[in-house]
């Protein structure tokens, strides 16, 4: 891939490398600390994202109390424990599954939005879908604030919820660990697939 063909694109050449060419997937954190006030920041950049009718439904919990961070550690996959366990900050993001009872405040041209999702199984899917959407935004956001992402789903859906979401109102599409890269933070970059094999024309 060339400078030349980025060159095409309105973002400046340090954001790209801050946010794309550059950023990495940490498996390793250093010790300093990520501060309620970097996490603000990173949401009021990122509450821009698109949704379907303005939904919003990412919900996130701050794992921040060491009893939390246990209760959360103890449903990950294995191979995830110590990566998280070492993280400065643990990130539940979760899908709200009644975000239709906010919508006659973020959608409120249209008075009869929130009866479009009275299905539970429809509002289920269109919340799980938006805030999947929205964890795309907030890593890149936690990128814009200089730390590292790590998105993982390795772990006890099922038993996140419970212990996190008893009434089952919201459900867990995501853990992110974020900080500071540690010691030897990176695996090698994995190939990605040329423009070719993705992009056709219909």
């Amino acid at each position: 891939m060339s400078e030349t063909v980025l060159d095409h694109l309105a973002l400046g050449q340090e954001a790209r490398h801050l946010l794309f060419l550059s950023a990495r997937t940490a498996n390793s954190f250093s010790g300093a600390p990520v501060g309620d006030e970097q996490v603000r920041a990173i949401y009021e950049l990122v509450k821009y994202a698109p949704t379907s009718m303005n939904q919003q439904p990412l919900r996130i919990v701050l794992l921040r109390s060491p009893d939390a961070r246990g209760r959360l550690v103890a449903h990950l996959a294995p191979a995830n424990r110590a990566k998280s366990e070492a993280a400065p900050l643990i990130a539940l993001l979760a899908a709200d599954l009644n975000f239709h009872d906010r919508l006659p405040d973020v959608f409120p041209h249209a008075p009869a939005a929130r009866e479009t999702y009275a299905d539970r199984a429809v509002r289920e899917r269109s919340a799980v879908f938006n805030a999947t959407l929205q964890l795309g935004y907030f890593i890149i956001g936690v990128r814009a604030a200089g730390l590292c992402a790590g998105p993982i789903v390795g772990y006890d859906e099922a038993g996140i919820n419970a212990t996190f979401f008893p009434d089952g109102g919201r459900c867990a599409i995501a853990v992110v660990n974020i900080g500071l890269p540690g010691p030897d933070p990176w695996c090698q970059r994995l190939p990605r697939l040329p423009y070719e094999d993705v992009v056709s024309v219909a």
